[in-house]
């Protein structure tokens, strides 16, 4: 079995692991071409399995590279790169370590992008679109800002529901996200600094949180989410955003009717007037501060676009460590780039952050890439009547607003319409954001293929630690702070809304896309039960031991909470390598 299985000229045997479990009976079958290809590769090996792109690693080298290229599996449907073809035809068997290696390291790069484009760019633009429209800060916080913080788990999600190969990287990465949140960062906060939680905003959120994951859990039984299903979802985040603002308003109108100086304050009010400190502190940090100008006093226009696209600021630079200095210098071409192609709107600062070189240069350089980068640049390269590429005519339109600009503002004062660089500036993020995601999906799998490795594993590891190591530090952050109460909440906020808008919109795009009446889930096998149980487990640990601890987190809370996330990973993996597995009767 064993040499009907792996090729031993494959080099070297770590990278293509040997099959330790048959391929899933219920793969997709192959065309005619595809099931003829396949046995002039391999014959004698089950055709159907060989059409999954994982039976690339039971070929010879030899007949690898033509495999990759021909077999329907294999390609992505977005992307500028094709990973796969990469490892298999552009490097030699012995050089697959190195290729291995650089993806690694592209991909801890692109999560890189995706953190920096979402805490600098996204977010802040979001921030002065809620302003201008004044939005109530419980509107902005469970709506623009919740959006702003979750932004790389929504796309990834929105990617991944756009294959059905790679909608387990979806389900993976939510739920697998949502198990991190709820045991290792929420242990992690009450190990740091113990509190007592908010009752009643923990109930709240917990509950909507268990309704979406039963909701999600009944998807996967059933094999489908269908037009309905995935309108429930976002209409049940609407019914959240309602509830959160009702709540603030019955809370806000029994404080002001009571006398609250005479009373104790409540866990509650505790996390109210936290809640207002941390965001008096938010909203005063200048997200322009490392761009801020050295030289005082009257600027050319020259000076004015070169500081603006300028990241280090050198003030900061010589007080930084090392560590900080090396990370800086690998975000400098990331932030260059984005600071070139992404307006930033503050409205806190007194000219709003008007650079009026930089951002006329910015109505040439924005729309080009929104063209080059939706749908992985196929709009922008698409030719009008067959004479100019759409490309072409966007800069020649770029050009000529950005030219009426330049010549009708001035230096010192933005314009009346500065609010709208918000709206493209979140446009132009958000496609940034989209495309690093995309990336990230396709190495991911690629990294499936060549490990043997399912996508709801690669989802609820790679994936979900990737997206979710940013929250957790900011997190962490808040509870050494002493603000354990805002950082607690945000673990059960932020989740909601990834998972309601993520499985939601994404589905519900996948069935407007393909004019389809459902979209079909694979799950795999028992691995994505275990994900489902496992959080559906450990909320339910929160929901019965918090109340029970009267809402006073300890330390032993958070040590329980941990433990609980190794055991889960120790059986995850456990039953992807087949140790644990189901008798087929």
């Amino acid at each position: 079995m064993a040499g009907r299985w792996l090729d031993l000229r494959w080099a070297p045997g770590f990278l293509c692991m040997p099959l330790i479990m048959e391929m899933a009976s219920g793969a997709r079958d192959p065309s005619t071409k595809a099931h003829e290809h396949i046995q002039f590769w391999a014959p004698g090996v089950n055709q159907t399995a060989m059409a999954d792109c994982r039976a690339v690693c039971t070929l010879n080298t030899s007949d690898c590279c033509d495999f990759i290229r021909m077999n329907p599996d294999c390609r992505s449907e977005g992307g500028y790169l094709d990973y796969l073809e990469g490892i298999f035809c552009h490097f030699s068997p012995p050089l697959l370590p190195l290729a291995i290696t650089l993806y690694v390291f592209w991909l801890l790069y692109l999560f890189l992008i995706l953190g920096v484009t979402a805490a600098k760019f996204f977010c802040p633009n979001l921030s002065a679109i809620s302003t201008n429209l004044k939005l109530s800060h419980n509107v902005a916080g469970v709506t623009f800002l919740a959006f702003g913080n979750g932004a790389p788990d929504i796309f990834s999600a929105l990617v991944a529901f756009s294959d059905p190969r790679t909608a387990g990287l979806a389900i993976g990465a939510l739920f697998g996200a949502g198990v991190l949140v709820t045991t290792v960062v929420a242990g992690g906060i009450t190990i740091l600094h113990p509190f007592m939680a908010a009752s009643r905003p923990f109930l709240r959120d917990i509950t909507f949180y268990m309704v979406a994951v039963f909701l999600t859990f009944t998807a996967l039984y059933l094999g489908r989410i269908t037009l309905a299903w995935a309108l429930g979802y976002l209409g049940l985040y609407v019914f959240y955003v309602v509830t959160v603002i009702l709540c603030t308003w019955v809370y806000q109108r029994q404080r002001s009717t009571s006398l609250i100086h005479s009373m104790p304050e409540t866990p509650e009010m505790l996390s109210d007037s936290e809640e207002d400190q941390v965001s008096s502190n938010t909203n005063s940090y200048d997200y322009g501060d490392e761009y801020r100008p050295l030289l005082l006093g009257q600027e050319t226009t020259a000076q004015i676009l070169i500081q603006a696209l300028n990241p280090l600021d050198y003030r900061k630079w010589r007080t930084q460590s090392m560590s900080c200095k090396l990370l800086k210098v690998v975000k400098l071409p990331v932030e260059f780039l984005l600071l070139l192609t992404v307006p930033v709107v503050d409205p806190d600062k007194d000219d709003r952050n008007w650079k009026r070189p930089l951002n006329c240069l910015q109505l040439v350089v924005s729309p080009l890439v929104l063209v080059l980068t939706l749908q992985s640049g196929a709009y922008g390269v698409y030719e009008i009547c067959g004479l100019l590429p759409v490309w072409a005519v966007v800069v020649i339109v770029g050009t000529a607003l950005a030219s009426v600009t330049f010549f009708a503002t001035s230096n010192r004062e933005p314009p009346r319409l500065h609010w709208l660089f918000a709206f493209l500036g979140f446009l132009t993020s958000a496609l940034w954001i989209n495309a690093a995601a995309t990336e990230v999906v396709n190495i991911l799998r690629s990294l499936g293929v060549v490990f043997r490795l399912s996508n709801t594993v690669l989802g609820l590891t790679l994936l979900a630690w990737g997206n979710s190591i940013g929250d957790a530090f900011s997190d962490f952050t808040l509870a050494r702070q002493g603000y354990p109460r805002m950082a607690f909440s945000a673990c059960f906020g932020g989740i909601i809304f990834n998972i309601l808008v993520g499985v939601g919109l994404g589905c519900l795009l996948q069935i407007a896309r393909n004019h389809a009446a459902e979209v079909k889930l694979e799950p795999d096998g028992l691995l994505v039960w275990v994900l489902a149980s496992a959080l559906g487990l450990s909320l339910v640990f929160s929901l019965v031991s918090v109340p029970l601890q009267c809402f006073r987190l300890s330390k032993a809370y958070g040590l329980c909470l941990l433990l609980f996330y190794a055991t889960f990973l120790v059986v995850v993996l456990l039953t992807e390598f087949g140790v644990i597995h189901l008798k087929r009767v």
